[in-house]
């Protein structure tokens, strides 16, 4: 464009030389004046008609000039808006290169996490394959021994089998005897066991034999009371209590008035005693203006039944553990407390008392042994005639 403009500014720089060119030819060409001729009148020279041009001319230089600064600022426009496009073009694409690339990585990162916990799941699954497999192998180790043990044990003694199931009877007796204490049922286990061992008609198992027939002896020494019938019958005596008849003032009156001492101190009132005891037969003389009231209150009486009730309870309790001076103390307690606030000459208290008494010299103390001779032989002679069959297996019995 300044290339362009140049030229044009350089051409009305020559128009002036042209018509200074031309105005010399013209003076060259007319005719001098001279005194005797007088000078024509010179003509105007075109001045507007060339200023006209030169202003054309500038102004069509001044068009091109803006037209070109224009041209050139729009070109600079367009080629910004297209470069801010082309820049936010690149920044989306990039944007969006990089969000692929993001997602791209998470889902190798995710493919590769569940190619690995599925490469650890199938090796759990290998390792516990080969695991059964080795369990596998063992148990058909172990059968092939049980079978050799069972082909072993056809050219055996089946005899042998009845010193295990004595040595079983004799266990089951202990446990009988010191877990329940039930010395009937362990005598009649060691009966069994001496009835194995006797069908065995072998004479190596006489001492054994002793042992238990010993053993069963012992057993038949202990007390053989019940501890469990005991309860039971403080148990129903317990239940008798609210129906003992309590003393009243008539009774203890009778009760004091005729009770004769043993002190030679008071033979005047032993005497008197009888006398009135004598007279009363004859003639009595009763005074009553008010209904008979215990000597208790309600809440009293109930305090003595419950005294009575707890004392049994406690010997129910001592019974079964076993505790001979526990039991005895209970029992006493009870039979004082019937003595003191209850009227002896009712039937029922009575015989309470009499059923009081009986159960207060049953002895209910038991010196059960503390373990059975035979045991340890019988072990010992199944060690020796059984378990070595099995060899390093018994212990499997």
């Amino acid at each position: 464009m300044a290339d362009q403009q140049q030229p044009n500014q350089e051409q009305p720089k020559q128009l002036p030389d042209t018509a200074s060119a031309k105005q010399s030819s013209a003076k060259a060409a007319a005719p001098k004046s001279s005194p005797d001729n007088p000078k024509p009148a010179q003509s105007a020279p075109p001045k507007t008609a060339k200023t006209g041009l030169l202003w054309l001319i500038t102004l069509l230089n001044l068009l091109l000039l803006g037209s070109a600064a224009y041209g050139g600022y729009w070109y600079f426009n367009q080629h910004s808006v297209t470069q801010t496009k082309l820049d936010t073009l690149r920044s989306e694409l990039n944007n969006e290169l990089g969000q692929k690339h993001s997602q791209m990585t998470n889902r190798a990162a995710t493919l590769e996490q569940q190619i690995s916990a599925q490469a650890a799941a199938t090796q759990d699954v290998l390792d516990g394959e080969a695991a059964q497999q080795a369990t596998v192998e063992q148990l058909e180790n172990q059968l092939q021994g049980a079978l050799a043990q069972i082909q072993e044990l056809d050219g055996r003694r089946p005899t042998d089998w009845l010193i295990a199931e004595a040595d079983y009877l004799v266990r089951m007796a202990g446990r009988k005897m010191w877990l329940e204490k039930d010395l009937r049922t362990a005598i009649m286990l060691l009966g069994n066991a001496d009835q194995r061992l006797k069908s065995l008609a072998d004479p190596s198992v006489l001492p054994v034999r002793a042992l238990i027939a010993q053993d069963i002896q012992a057993l038949q020494q202990v007390n053989p009371v019940s501890e469990v019938s005991v309860a039971l019958a403080l148990d129903g005596l317990v239940k008798q209590v609210d129906k003992l008849a309590i003393i009243t003032p008539k009774e203890a009156n009778e009760f004091t008035s005729d009770e004769v001492s043993d002190s030679t101190s008071d033979w005047k009132q032993n005497l008197l005693n009888v006398w009135r005891s004598l007279v009363d037969d004859f003639i009595r003389v009763e005074y009553r203006d008010e209904p008979v009231e215990p000597m208790m209150t309600a809440q009293q009486e109930w305090l003595s039944r419950e005294q009575i009730k707890l004392a049994l309870q406690q010997a129910q309790a001592a019974a079964l553990a076993g505790e001979q001076a526990l039991y005895q103390a209970s029992v006493e307690r009870a039979q004082a407390i019937i003595s003191e606030d209850y009227i002896q000459t009712n039937s029922d208290v009575s015989g309470f008392q009499s059923a009081l008494s009986q159960l207060k010299n049953t002895d209910i103390s038991k010196a059960i042994p503390t373990e059975l001779s035979s045991q340890a032989a019988l072990e010992s002679l199944l060690d020796s005639r059984v378990k070595r069959v099995f060899g390093e297996g018994a212990s499997a019995l």
